[in-house]
């Protein structure tokens, strides 16, 4: 089976979103990229995850010409590949439209950095992208959803593995990382600092976010050079 391993990763990572609550039904998928070979797994379209095999997946080029498998891939696969190829240093791909960050995206609001939990994973707040124009949704609406995730981060000069995860307006987010086990934990994260934003802008409106240096302490001690977290 090609790229083997590559696919119980990405079934794995698709599987994982289904046990923290973050698809129902057949929404949302998860892909992986092997850098050295140019290729992509990623989830089906439409097939029920209890259903749901590693030689099910789909495996395609970086430009989404499916290479092996007999299913359709994700309806969201132009988005991914783009996000690829724009976005060197990340491994897989999520894409869910989980209750609350989707909140947000459908508000056209980015996530602010209320506290310590949201800088452990995000360095500084989670952007959401400008609507997407009447031109661009009935074009190649898939492929111009991931150029304004890569627009958005230009525009604010985010390092992507700083900040894993983008918010488009009006739709629902995507999460990136390392790997498809690091990409499925960035995106139950970004579920979880959503909600606690919401709760925090209704118990008091206009919170102002975390300070500069508490977000440079939470942030460096887990990742970069001079981290400490862990063992």
């Amino acid at each position: 089976m090609l790229l083997k391993h590559l696919r119980e990763e990405v079934l794995e990572a698709n599987l994982e979103l289904v046990k923290r609550g973050l698809v129902l039904y057949t929404f949302g998928n998860a892909s992986g990229v092997d850098r050295e070979q140019g290729l992509v797994v990623i989830k089906p379209c439409g097939v029920d995850y209890d259903e749901l095999k590693p030689e099910h997946m789909v495996v395609t080029d970086l430009m989404g010409v499916i290479v092996d498998g007999d299913l359709r891939p994700s309806s969201d696969l132009d988005t991914h590949t783009l996000l690829y190829r724009e976005f060197p240093t990340i491994g897989a791909v999520v894409h869910t439209h989980s209750e609350f960050a989707t909140s947000f995206a459908q508000a056209g609001l980015s996530i602010p950095a209320f506290g310590t939990t949201h800088a452990d994973y995000f360095y500084g707040p989670i952007p959401v992208t400008p609507p997407l124009t009447d031109e661009a949704i009935g074009g190649r609406y898939v492929h111009e959803t991931g150029l304004a995730i890569v627009a958005r981060f230009r525009e604010l000069n985010l390092d992507p593995l700083a900040v894993p995860a983008c918010l488009v307006n009006g739709h629902a987010p995507f999460a990136w990382g390392r790997d498809a086990h690091d990409a499925a934990h960035n995106a139950v994260v970004l579920e979880a600092v959503a909600n606690m934003a919401y709760r925090t802008m209704l118990l008091r409106p206009g919170a102002e976010g975390v300070s500069q240096a508490l977000l440079d302490r939470h942030y460096f001690r887990k990742h970069g050079p001079k981290a400490t977290y862990g063992q």
